[in-house]
């Protein structure tokens, strides 16, 4: 559903202690997001996006270091990195992260011990110091993108706004349409 709506980035996030579940997943779900030109990004585990051929691994804070993640990928692979404060954002920058994700910008339920709340005021801070792709995270949802986006955001992760809705499609297309009509303003966009 969300290949045929265009979107073209999608991140295997599986808390699971179990390497062969996510492997398996990861190699079910890679060849069908690249076979339709996405990007397939792997949660955490820099073994399991190698082993599959992804396009790269996002680290948490708590994940193997950026430039070991790095050592072992290659240049070639992207690598993101989650940041709750601009500290964490310039940090993974000056690491030679190709992106972040930060947040979470609203409340959220997708983590058991989320991190503090930073709002659309701290992402406007770390947009404003930190040149490389942002990736909003955290209770976003088609009512919010839009502020989330004008903010400085490049894209915005989702997982409740569209899976836990009841027509996971209609959300989607919503949540699409907010996101393309208002893109982060050019001075903002941190693509150079």
């Amino acid at each position: 559903m969300a290949l045929a709506a265009k979107v073209r980035t999608f991140q295997l996030r599986m808390k699971t202690p179990e390497t062969g579940a996510f492997y398996e997943m990861a190699s079910a779900l890679c060849p069908l997001v690249q076979g339709d030109g996405g990007i397939f990004i792997v949660n955490d585990r820099c073994d399991v996006a190698l082993a599959v051929g992804a396009d790269g691994v996002h680290l948490g804070q708590e994940d193997l270091p950026l430039a070991d993640a790095r050592a072992f990928l290659g240049r070639e692979k992207r690598i993101g990195v989650s940041t709750h404060n601009l500290t964490q954002a310039l940090e993974a920058e000056a690491g030679g992260a190709d992106y972040i994700g930060f947040g979470p910008i609203f409340p959220t339920t997708t983590k058991e011990k989320p991190d503090t709340v930073v709002g659309v005021a701290g992402l406007r801070e770390v947009r404003a110091r930190v040149r490389i792709p942002i990736v909003a995270i955290g209770g976003i949802t088609p009512r919010n993108a839009a502020e989330v986006m004008t903010a400085g955001a490049d894209a915005v992760a989702v997982v409740s706004a569209v899976l836990a809705a009841p027509d996971p499609q209609a959300a989607l297309m919503e949540l699409l349409k907010v996101v393309r009509l208002n893109p982060s303003p050019p001075e903002g966009r941190g693509l150079g």
